[in-house]
């Protein structure tokens, strides 16, 4: 599938890498498809990668691995929610949160209380609000700023 995208202009993305989010996203209710970009030439891992819209070339939404952030966030999530994703394993299970990049960059923050979990076996997603007490803006500026001196130790 071909998109134009105002971040990263025209790409093709194998269809096997499109993920389908049936019900929208909180925002965007009519977009459905998406792919996931990442930088694979830098050396060091991003902690940040994006959501970018199929449907939308305008829309690219920057998303993290919430457990690359908080290691014990386990979201409680009513399984009826997730029913249209398909089998759910530890190995097929991909959570992402979205990011916030706010003009003072050390505002910078998370949605804990918004996940989107995706099958990686049916690529199907789903946008969901948790149950527990997590924040909607948790911030990651410091998390971020200590990640990378661990990596440059």
């Amino acid at each position: 599938m071909k998109a134009k995208t105002r971040l990263f202009g025209e790409i093709e993305i194998e269809d096997e890498k499109i993920i389908r989010i049936d019900q929208g996203m909180i925002g965007f209710p009519n977009l459905r498809h998406f792919t996931l970009i990442f930088d694979s030439d830098r050396e060091e891992k991003s902690i940040i990668m994006w959501l970018q819209s199929m449907d939308d070339g305008d829309i690219a939404i920057p998303v993290a691995v919430p457990t690359e952030l908080l290691q014990d966030y386990n979201p409680t999530v009513d399984d009826a929610l997730l029913e249209n994703l398909g089998a759910l394993t530890p190995e097929n299970t991909y959570v992402l949160v979205t990011v916030t990049v706010p003009r003072e960059i050390e505002e910078i923050s998370v949605n804990l209380k918004a996940p989107i979990v995706i099958n990686t076996d049916t690529n199907k997603g789903c946008q969901l609000i948790v149950e527990d007490d997590y924040a909607v803006r948790y911030k990651i500026y410091d998390l971020i700023k200590d990640g990378k001196k661990k990596a440059g130790e």
